[in-house]
């Protein structure tokens, strides 16, 4: 007895929360209540079809229907649109109803007893017998195969019981045999409308209106083209923002080869350290990365046997520590005089200040102070 009253307790409990929360019914952890509300009769709405992704009620996440994106990985859901959808219902799927033989002979006689046969099915659509309206019709098609209008008219009667299938079917041969058939039109665009095909349908009726406007189809296109709008200014968000998303992929990826780049050219330009250049093809290798990386390079030309090289070599060893980011190159001209020979070299020691592949200034002599005064001022 005291377990069945702390069951009752915890029921509920589970009751007030819910008034407050409906969506603690969709809940797994409590699968146990939901079940056994259920089991009353007690009838669960269906869970939300679109979350935000923020704590309820703030912010403007908080109200999001549209489209929701993140653009910090690959995902991309479209959500739903608020539509509405009361006169819609499920496609019908019975058996394709009887369609006419389109190569038989038809007679005047059979075009006569074809009529007959439409004016008892307009009879029985003014009483209400839709049914019976679809057998006379479906007698007539038989009989006159080749007229749009018996399949147009038989596709109304289909709409007005909620078989929109079958509408369509019959719509699309009056369309065939007809192209300019407004009931064929107008038809098709019902059943769309009752399909939920919103856009479809809208096309159909304006179709429809431009051949033969008549008041039906307005009131229809009252309902079907706020959805239809709705529908489009959706497509045009989701493709809009879809390309947001690829625009920012693509930079994305376009930094990620950035990175490579500098990553790459940072470890072939040996921070801190002077770069002997022994070739062209490796001169302009190492300046084709310090571009890259958006860094100074300074070209030092120099000999073995020049004395003041010899005075300033070292201090050039130490600035090269002392500036890492800037690229030092050292050229002994007389082992690559391919490269002494392309820079005109006429004096060593020679310094050349190169950015983004070009010169920007020059430095001839062993003059430590100004040496360093370039570096600084070039190399910031």
């Amino acid at each position: 007895m005291e377990m069945e009253t702390e069951k009752i307790d915890e029921l509920r409990y589970f009751i007030r929360q819910c008034r407050s929360d409906p969506s603690i019914l969709h809940d797994p952890s409590l699968a146990f209540f939901k079940s056994y509300l259920q089991s009353l009769g007690a009838r669960i709405p269906p869970a939300a079809k679109s979350e935000s992704r923020g704590m309820p009620g703030s912010g403007s996440d908080a109200n999001k229907t549209d489209l929701e994106m993140d653009y910090d990985d690959d995902s991309f859901v479209e959500s739903d649109i608020e539509l509405d959808e009361s006169d819609t219902v499920a496609p019908d799927d019975d058996p394709p109803q009887k369609m006419g033989n389109p190569s038989i002979e038809v007679t005047e006689e059979k075009q006569d007893a074809a009529q007959m046969e439409k004016l008892k099915a307009v009879n029985a659509m003014s009483e209400g017998k839709l049914d019976e309206a679809i057998e006379h019709l479906t007698e007539a098609i038989m009989l006159n195969p080749g007229s749009a209008i018996l399949y147009a008219t038989r596709a109304s009667v289909f709409v007005k019981l909620k078989k929109p299938n079958a509408a369509i079917r019959d719509a699309e041969a009056a369309l065939q045999i007809n192209p300019d058939s407004a009931k064929g039109y107008k038809a098709r665009g019902m059943a769309r409308a009752i399909l939920g095909k919103w856009e479809e349908a809208a096309s159909d009726l304006h179709v429809a209106s431009n051949i033969d406007h008549d008041e039906e189809i307005s009131m229809v296109l009252k309902k079907v083209e706020p959805n239809a709008r709705k529908i489009e200014e959706h497509r045009r968000k989701y493709q809009r923002l879809r390309k947001e998303k690829e625009r920012k992929k693509a930079e994305r990826e376009r930094q990620r080869q950035r990175t490579a780049e500098e990553s790459d050219a940072s470890t072939a330009l040996k921070d801190g350290q002077v770069i002997g250049i022994h070739s062209h093809p490796e001169l302009d290798s190492k300046l084709n990365a310090a571009s890259r990386t958006s860094r100074l390079a300074i070209l030092y030309f120099t000999a073995t046997w020049c004395g003041p090289c010899r005075f300033i070599s070292p201090l050039f060893t130490s600035l090269a520590a002392k500036y890492p980011k800037v690229v030092f190159l050292k050229v002994d001209i007389d082992e690559a005089r391919d490269v002494a020979a392309s820079w005109n070299i006429s004096n060593v020691p020679s310094f050349f200040f190169v950015r983004d592949g070009k010169e920007v200034d020059k430095l001839v002599g062993a003059d430590k102070g100004a040496l360093e005064r370039k570096i600084a001022q070039h190399g910031g």
